[in-house]
């Protein structure tokens, strides 16, 4: 099974890359799909039994439109109830559950946080579709490895 987690507030603008990528995910068979405003300890259990996760975000500071990579469990960021990152939730599940899925991170790169506004710039909803091309291709190319349950 996979998960895909997608996080941020989309009250504040580009912020909300996260859980908009997630959206477009919701009618893939065989994909869980969570939507979220933070990752918190809750995410542990969620993905305690997956075979992979992968956690989508908003990307400040990017020289691309979007960054995929693997990622590991790590203690070396703060462990507490509100605002987990993706590292520590596979730390927990480790510690929590005995197992740790195999993890990405998808940032989607954007341009205008902060700002107290609903949508996205035009530069992130272009980065959105270029970063869903992606995940899409990638999720195919492990379905036909025989690593995506397709129902």
């Amino acid at each position: 099974m996979i998960w895909l987690i997608g996080y941020g507030n989309p009250g504040r603008g580009d912020d909300g890359l996260g859980p908009a990528l997630a959206a477009r995910f919701m009618d893939v068979p065989g994909l869980k799909v969570a939507i979220d405003y933070q990752l918190t300890v809750d995410h542990a259990l969620q993905i305690a039994n997956a075979e992979t996760v992968i956690f989508a975000d908003a990307l400040m500071g990017s020289e691309g439109p979007f960054h995929f990579a693997k990622v590991t469990p790590s203690t070396a960021h703060d462990v507490t109830s509100h605002s987990l990152s993706p590292e520590a939730v596979l730390a927990l599940c480790g510690t929590l559950f005995g197992r740790v899925p195999e993890a990405f991170v998808l940032g989607v790169a954007g341009s205008a946080f902060g700002a107290v506004k609903e949508g996205l710039s035009d530069a992130a909803q272009q980065n959105l579709t270029l970063a869903e091309a992606h995940l899409r291709g990638w999720l195919a190319q492990d379905a036909s490895a025989g690593g995506f349950a397709h129902a």
